[in-house]
């Protein structure tokens, strides 16, 4: 009863529909981020200046590891492209929304994480390390995490074949996809907390929506309150949940 009339704004109605639950959501996951990050910052920030380094983050590698610039998943240099990466006025510190999109950056907006990422993605499906995804690559890996999550979304409607899928993406028709034309799909291979929320949205309505017309009434909520309770006192409290608990 606390939760329906903070939902309930978009229009003041009566009923919560589902872009009123995702805002909800998404403010919630949002705020996570920050939580979690400012708490890291303190706890790194070894000289108080309001700013990580990269030593103050990573202080086990040495200034020769970072010499080497071992790019392998892990090491000195693969670390130093992500912090260049999320460091955007490029002064060798991370502020607090520079460390955010460091530590998280399946939520990033940065172009350069974004891409990143999609390397990363496509390094771990690129069987003949050629730096790009053919058409059995892309079905074998890709597709099929995209797959699931539209399966979910549609509850089975509508789902492109795999070829389809590759010939949308293909935008240069070259039989290949690369990072740039992997970024629509970008929040189906690597979900982050606002992926999260957004599926957590439609899982909730899918709950409670016990007259199926795609919108909850309070008597709909009271009726599956269980559900309700945890989202308010798991956002509320337990700022440390991972995916698999939302």
């Amino acid at each position: 009863m606390v939760l329906f009339p903070i939902l309930d704004v978009a229009p003041k109605d009566g009923f919560i529909e589902y872009k009123e639950l995702e805002a909800w959501n998404m403010q919630q996951a949002i705020d996570r981020l920050h939580y979690r990050t400012r708490r890291e910052l303190e706890f790194r920030d070894n000289n108080g200046d309001g700013a990580i380094s990269f030593s103050e983050y990573l202080p086990h590698f040495t200034n020769q590891d970072i010499e080497k610039n071992e790019t392998s998943h892990g090491e000195a240099g693969w670390w130093m492209e992500q912090f260049r990466n999320a460091d955007v006025d490029r002064n060798g510190t991370l502020n607090l929304y520079e460390f955010r999109d460091f530590l998280h950056p399946e939520d990033s907006r940065n172009e350069n994480i974004q891409k990143w990422l999609l390397r990363e993605k496509i390094r771990q499906m690129d069987v003949n390390r050629d730096h790009k995804l053919n058409r059995l690559e892309f079905s074998n890996g890709a597709y099929n995490i995209y797959k699931t999550y539209l399966e979910y979304e549609s509850r089975g409607a509508n789902i492109p074949t795999p070829l389809e899928a590759f010939a949308k993406l293909d935008v240069d028709g070259d039989k290949f996809l690369r990072e740039e034309e992997l970024k629509p799909i970008l929040h189906y291979l690597c979900p982050g907390e606002l992926s999260y929320a957004k599926v957590y949205t439609t899982y909730l309505i899918r709950e409670a929506d016990d007259n199926q017309d795609g919108k909850l009434t309070l008597d709909e909520i009271l009726n599956h309150e269980s559900i309700f309770y945890s989202t308010i006192y798991d956002n509320g409290r337990n700022e440390d949940l991972s995916h698999d608990e939302l």
